[in-house]
């Protein structure tokens, strides 16, 4: 459960394999050409800031005894009121109800929380309505805030003391959602999570990881991109993948093996390409640009970037630098379908948008229709007068007031 499994997928992958069970049973569809649908964006609720804990009030003060007051007949004691079985027991969490908090055990104490950004082991048990277990941790790590597990555990943890026991109750938004988990949690399906705090402490300082370190901690940044892609969760998993790409170029102060640098290149390319394509399911065609175009710039001629790049140029209307992207990626992969059948398409909205473009300049130079016939040239001939008309006119004008001044002068 920390890390989740990926769905199934049609294409080549372009991660690395997984220990995960449901990553070896398919391919990953997050690096394949065909993968340009625009779903809808479910709205995420916001992790960063959560409800405290709601607090206790203290007990309400009896009344100090008379002692002077004069004996009365022995009476039943009045009955407290009904208060609803175990209501006030439960925090919700959003406000909405979906996901409820109990404490079992107390912990040491508000001030002993765990922060975001620290690692974090838990005890786990999870359960369906029905009781049955689907999950039994008895220790479980991941870095709080970060995404690497269910948000029902992510957000809930956050509101735990050491120490503490509590139970989780999570509608399937927050768990595994529509997808479910196969094959033990169906599509759908609520948990209760039975969990325990058992250790906090501050995450390792990135510039003092080795570089075996770091790719590890990429990759499983990355894996969890994947599963919430597969999820159709593109909001995490754009998180996932930024967390990943801020671990791999964050400064180091160790030094790195030239292999274990072109295997953190190599990581973050897959992390970019993955990236551009959880942000063209949400219609980020700026960001998804920047990203095919990161990628290009470590690898010129990878045709995933190539296609993804061409695809998102294509959105904008700018055919004219989106056919060669293409043209660079089938030259690369003469025999793939889906970058010819785009190229087409591409060439064919290309030719058409020149035919609107010309017909436009025609309207705005007051000449709509074809170029002007014969006729209408020659039509238009009798009204010029010829330069050499007009030279010789000048000329004999010209004489004329010589031979008056000459003339003038004899006499």
């Amino acid at each position: 459960m920390a890390s989740g499994g990926e769905g199934p997928a049609a294409g080549s992958p372009d991660w690395a394999d997984t220990s995960m069970d449901l990553a070896t049973a398919s391919a990953s569809m997050l690096d394949s050409g065909e993968d340009f649908e625009v779903l809808d964006e479910d709205d995420e609720d916001d992790l960063s800031e959560l409800p405290p804990l709601e607090d206790v009030g203290p007990g309400r003060a009896m009344p100090a005894k008379d002692d002077t007051q004069a004996p009365r007949p022995e009476q039943a004691p009045e009955e407290a009121p009904e208060v609803p079985p175990a209501a006030e027991e439960w925090l919700d969490v959003l406000g909405s109800g979906l996901l409820r908090k109990k404490t079992l055990v107390p912990g040491q104490g508000v001030e002993s929380r765990p922060c975001k950004s620290q690692d974090v082991t838990v005890r786990l048990k999870a359960m369906l309505e029905d009781g049955s277990v689907v999950e039994d941790n008895p220790s479980l790590s991941f870095t709080l805030g970060d995404g690497d597990v269910m948000q029902a555990l992510d957000l809930c943890v956050q509101l735990m003391e050491m120490g503490e026991t509590a139970l989780i109750m999570s509608d399937a938004k927050y768990c595994y959602g529509p997808q479910g988990r196969s094959p033990d949690i169906p599509p759908h399906a609520a948990l209760t999570l039975e969990v325990q705090l058992l250790a906090a402490q501050d995450a390792p300082d990135l510039e003092l990881l080795s570089g075996r370190e770091k790719i590890q901690l990429a990759n499983r940044k990355r894996e969890r991109g994947n599963f919430y892609y597969q999820q159709a969760d593109y909001v995490l998993a754009i998180n996932s993948y930024d967390i990943a790409l801020k671990a791999i170029d964050s400064s180091s102060k160790v030094d790195f093996s030239p292999e274990e640098e072109a295997e953190l290149l190599e990581v973050k390319v897959k992390c970019l390409n993955n990236l551009a394509a959880s942000q063209l399911k949400l219609d980020h065609y700026e960001a998804a640009l920047k990203s095919c175009t990161l990628v290009l710039e470590h690898q010129p001629e990878n045709i995933k970037a190539l296609f993804r790049k061409g695809k998102v140029l294509a959105q904008q209307g700018e055919y004219r630098e989106a056919i060669p992207l293409l043209k660079a990626a089938l030259k690369l992969e003469p025999s793939n379908k889906t970058i010819h059948a785009e190229l087409s398409k591409l060439m064919k909205k290309h030719a058409e948008q020149k035919n609107v473009e010309t017909a436009m300049y025609r309207k705005m130079l007051g000449n709509p229709g074809t170029s002007s016939s014969p006729a209408t040239c020659k039509a238009k001939v009798p009204w010029s007068i010829p330069w050499k008309w007009l030279f010789g006119a000048t000329a004999v004008a010209l004489g004329g007031v010589a031979l008056s001044v000459v003339i003038a002068a004899r006499n």
